[in-house]
């Protein structure tokens, strides 16, 4: 397999210096994300192995032993889901060989991964997750404008091979249907599937209403919910769940609905070019799903859990990301508009009379406009420089 035009990726640090502590380190995170090429270009020592390839998969299904065998000094294996009683054979031999940095797994399907891992791994291998380009990774290339970001997505593969995004994301989720859903679940009827998907996409930025969904849809609620499971099992669709604290107040309980990639987010809303955007009605939402995204990819690329939520309560009060750093947090209002207004600043001023124990520092505003400024105690700033933001906070903590 031959590496293209490689972007370096923020990951790729972590991943060497935890390699250096762990038997195994497993990347996951959605198909075509750059998990393989990242692997390969991290560890350019160790052989490559991709059990997609049917006389490979047989091998080491057949032959556990044998196929390991080939590889004393380990190997970087890809779609380990794909044969997942490898992992107890890989499991008896770290055990036996008692040494780190050995094998470099990936995989696209968390919840069959992670169950084999749960089985076989646990305490020998370091879980790391790769969402598609950020804008970190971009910002070496050149930054999209807001309209083209969303259009466009991050997937590499847009970028590294100059791909028109409609034909792209056309291509990624007929492949999705074809392989990855067949492998978590059996849907008879892929039609209402895919309605299923394009109604989500149209709800990105809302509360989850699994009642709302199937009655459009035509589906049972219990459906429904075993659909958006199978979505987040295969890093479509990212549930962000609501921060709870003991303040006295009902908060809402139900998580808001993103996608990993805002790109294929908008084709299923049927954007077909970047010039729709500036005027879809969905453009909000698709801002506000970019920047959770950033946030997200934040927190994964230096191999961290996320930390991410937002808060809503039952008086409307609300705000769009709460950064959680320990006993600390971060409110983060997020408009999609390029002209500020006083009205941007008046949740991010209940949240903080709430919580004024627990923040120090400068809530964020992200907008879509081009000069960043501080307000008060709120920092304006775009998304470009969100995870330079993220940075300067945690360091503080």
């Amino acid at each position: 397999m031959e590496l293209h035009n490689f972007i370096p990726r923020k990951l790729a640090g972590h991943a060497v210096s935890t390699f250096q502590k762990y038997p195994v380190i497993t990347i996951t995170g959605p198909r075509q994300s750059g998990k393989t090429t990242l692997a390969m270009a991290t560890f350019p020592q160790k052989p490559y192995v991709n059990l997609e390839n049917p006389l490979v998969r047989q091998f080491a299904e057949e032959d556990p032993v044998a196929f390991l065998n080939q590889y004393p000094d380990g190997a970087v294996i890809d779609e380990i889901q794909r044969v997942p009683g490898l992992l107890s054979w890989i499991q008896v031999t770290v055990d036996e060989k008692r040494k780190n940095s050995l094998y470099v797994l990936t995989g696209s399907l968390q919840f069959e991964l992670m169950r084999g891992i749960s089985q076989s791994l646990t305490g020998r291998t370091s879980l790391l997750k790769l969402l598609p380009l950020s804008l970190e990774v971009l910002a070496v290339l050149e930054l999209p404008a807001v309209d083209e970001m969303i259009y466009t997505g991050f997937y590499p593969r847009i970028y590294d091979q100059g791909i028109e995004p409609s034909q792209a994301y056309a291509d990624y989720f007929e492949t999705y249907v074809e392989r990855d859903l067949r492998q978590l679940v059996n849907i008879r009827n892929l039609s209402l599937f895919q309605r299923f998907v394009r109604l989500c996409a149209g709800r990105c930025g809302q509360l989850l209403n699994l009642s709302s969904l199937a009655d459009d849809v035509g589906i049972s609620q219990k459906t429904a919910r075993e659909w958006i499971t199978v979505l987040e099992a295969s890093y479509i669709v990212f549930l962000l769940q609501p921060y709870h604290a003991n303040i006295g107040k009902r908060l809402v309980k139900t998580p808001k609905l993103y996608f990993y990639d805002t790109g294929l987010a908008a084709w299923l809303c049927g954007i077909e070019n970047e010039s729709q955007v500036a005027t879809h009605p969905l453009r909000g939402n698709l801002f506000e799903n970019t920047v959770v995204m950033e946030a997200l990819k934040f927190r994964y690329n230096r191999g961290k859990r996320s930390n991410l939520y937002f808060y809503r309560d039952s008086n409307g009060n609300e705000i769009d990301l709460v950064y959680s750093m320990g006993h600390f947090l971060l409110p983060i209002e997020i408009k999609s508009g390029q002209t500020i207004t006083s009205n941007y600043f008046r949740g991010l001023k209940k949240f903080r009379d709430l919580f004024q124990g627990q923040i120090s520092g400068p809530s964020l505003l992200v907008y879509a406009g081009e000069t960043e400024q501080p307000r008060h105690d709120t920092q304006v700033i775009t998304v470009y420089s969100l995870a330079r933001y993220l940075q300067e906070a945690e360091s503080q903590m």
